[in-house]
């Protein structure tokens, strides 16, 4: 669902509705973003969209999905947890100026922070078609894997290449020690697998780039 949709069908004003969406825009194309841009957030609203519309969720409750999946990387600084926080306040700015409800405005809000921790009840329905959509990029072909591992790099580069490795290393292991990397069954059986492979392929080469490992 296209932001300008989503605002409205949560009875917002359209044409403040566009007015947040070229800010949004003006942001998501930063120099500084490598992945976290225009096409990544365009793939968490198509992707959550397809899965709320899988879960049954209402019109409403899909807005919400999709005001959630637009704005939730709209403050990016490499900053994790203050990115999250500052893109969910300014989700409550925009959203409250275009005179969306407050419960509607509380609800999009609470989306965009569980990307914090990629948390929130087994029982959310809108927080899985989030959550599963931002982590779709996990189980995509192998080409586009590299092409976002390569970007996420690049918008760390602040960082030094032992340090990164460190780092990265930690966080594949974690994620391929976990049970299972989506909430729902549908993500599972479209990304799992795929996913699966492109981490533990990135966890060796990391592994063989570091001199100190045997």
């Amino acid at each position: 669902m296209e932001w300008p949709t989503a605002i409205t069908r949560l009875g917002g004003d359209h044409q403040l509705a566009a007015v947040a969406w070229n800010d949004l825009q003006t942001r998501y194309a930063e120099p500084h973003r490598r992945y976290h841009d225009l096409r990544h957030v365009t793939a968490v609203a198509h992707d959550s969209g397809d899965l709320a519309v899988a879960f049954g969720l209402g019109s409403r409750e899909r807005a919400l999905v999709a005001v959630a999946a637009w704005t939730h990387d709209v403050v990016y600084d490499a900053r994790p947890g203050e990115d999250e926080r500052a893109s969910a306040a300014w989700t409550r700015d925009e959203l409250t100026n275009a005179g969306v409800p407050e419960a509607d405005v509380e609800r999009a809000e609470e989306l965009v922070l569980s990307t914090i921790h990629h948390a929130a009840p087994d029982d959310d329905l809108l927080a899985t078609a989030l959550l599963d959509a931002d982590l779709a990029i996990l189980g995509a072909p192998p080409e586009r894997y590299e092409e976002y591992a390569s970007g996420v790099r690049e918008e760390y580069s602040i960082y030094s290449d032992e340090d990164w490795r460190a780092g990265r290393v930690a966080v594949l292991e974690n994620l391929l020690a976990r049970p299972r990397l989506y909430r729902s069954d549908i993500a599972r059986a479209r990304w799992e697998s795929k996913a699966r492979g492109n981490l533990a392929n990135e966890l060796t080469r990391w592994r063989d780039a570091d001199p100190h490992h045997r």
